[in-house]
């Protein structure tokens, strides 16, 4: 990918929620393989991760990723299952109020990770899991997730 996006809160804020009536483990081998054409098309070397209701549905390794991703995936996750929101967008807003994530006291820092690329899936309005990349910078990570959930929901 040879443009790294930048991203505001305000940016994130206005991406659309990936909000459905349902979504079952099909489903989340649909959005795996959406992520997948992404990451293929755009030459990623990224892992992928889609977790519904605490079990991992779909994983796949690309090009360099590997085992190292792991803890970057579950990280992100976690993140994204405790505010409810973009893991991305969590970081930005520790950014704009002048404090890091990584800085925050009383938070396991180890298995909580602010940085891009998880994205909340919810079923009428309850997160039931995530959609989460790594293995690039996280603006990139996140603008993979976010495209595999566009595609996917054009189908």
């Amino acid at each position: 990918m040879s443009d790294v996006p930048d991203y505001t809160v305000d940016d994130l804020l206005r991406e659309e929620a990936f909000d459905v009536a349902r979504f079952d483990n099909d489903d989340a081998v649909d959005l795996g393989l959406a992520a997948l054409e992404v990451i293929d098309e755009r030459g990623l070397n990224l892992a992928v991760r889609i977790v519904l209701r605490g079990d991992v549905v779909f994983q796949a390794k690309l090009g360099t990723s590997g085992p190292d991703n792991d803890p970057w995936l579950a990280g992100k996750h976690a993140v994204v299952l405790a505010y409810g929101e973009p893991s991305l967008l969590v970081r930005l807003r520790h950014v704009e109020a002048g404090t890091r994530f990584e800085e925050l006291p009383g938070v396991d820092h180890d298995t909580h990770k602010a940085s891009g690329g998880s994205i909340p899936i919810r079923v009428n309005g309850e997160v039931v899991g995530s959609i989460t990349t790594s293995g690039e910078p996280d603006v990139v990570d996140h603008a993979t997730s976010a495209e595999a959930i566009r595609r996917y929901l054009a189908r």
